[in-house]
């Protein structure tokens, strides 16, 4: 077991690299599959998803059913002016894209309107890492417990249930939790769905 976060980091990158994408493909939509039958997803109007890259489970799948039943599906974006926060903009079949500094690809800050987000339903997130208890270790940024630091105050703002996307095989025993880390309401992966009292 790598003792490290950084040793974490590395290894379960690697193992999720290694899936080939017939295995990807799989996984993506067992995943949606989880996902789709919690009251999470079924109630949720307005979804935060994201575009896979680097071994990430894919939730293009929950994209495509997102579409197909109305909701309105987000997408982060890199925060122009604060360091280290997203901004989440409408995304659609034929948003226009471009790639940011991590080359991903986001949708372009033109006039489309941005969704606050306290004022998401439900945000979908990756992780490199994750427990049984609803530890996250994600790429180390910390773009969205910075961004969702609201729900660790007691501000009277409830905000989105966030639910992590992971291949099961990026579970480990025990993650130690930082004060900063923002609590997940659940974890989805191909084999489960894991469901956390917040």
């Amino acid at each position: 077991m790598p003792t490290t976060r950084q040793q974490l980091r590395r290894n379960i990158r690697q193992q999720r690299r290694q899936l080939s994408p017939a295995v990807q493909r799989r996984h993506a939509l067992l995943m949606q599959q989880q996902i789709c039958q919690t009251l999470w997803f079924r109630q949720a109007r307005h979804i935060a998803l994201y575009l896979p890259s680097d071994g990430e489970i894919s939730p293009e799948p929950l994209i495509q059913l997102c579409w197909k039943l109305k909701k309105t599906v987000y997408l982060p974006v890199l925060h122009p002016i604060l360091h280290n926060r997203l901004w989440f903009l409408p995304y659609h079949a034929h948003s226009p894209m471009r790639l940011n500094s991590y080359k991903i690809r986001e949708p372009r800050l033109l006039k489309a309107p941005r969704r606050p987000a306290w004022a998401l339903d439900l945000v979908c997130l990756p992780l490199v890492a994750f427990d049984s208890e609803g530890g996250r270790l994600g790429m180390g940024g910390g773009y969205y417990d910075r961004t969702f630091n609201f729900k660790l105050k007691s501000q009277g703002i409830k905000g989105p249930k966030l639910v992590g996307l992971a291949h099961a095989l990026q579970q480990v025993d025990k993650l130690p939790l930082e004060n900063w880390d923002v609590p997940l309401t659940g974890i989805a992966t191909e084999k489960q769905i894991f469901s956390f009292n917040c």
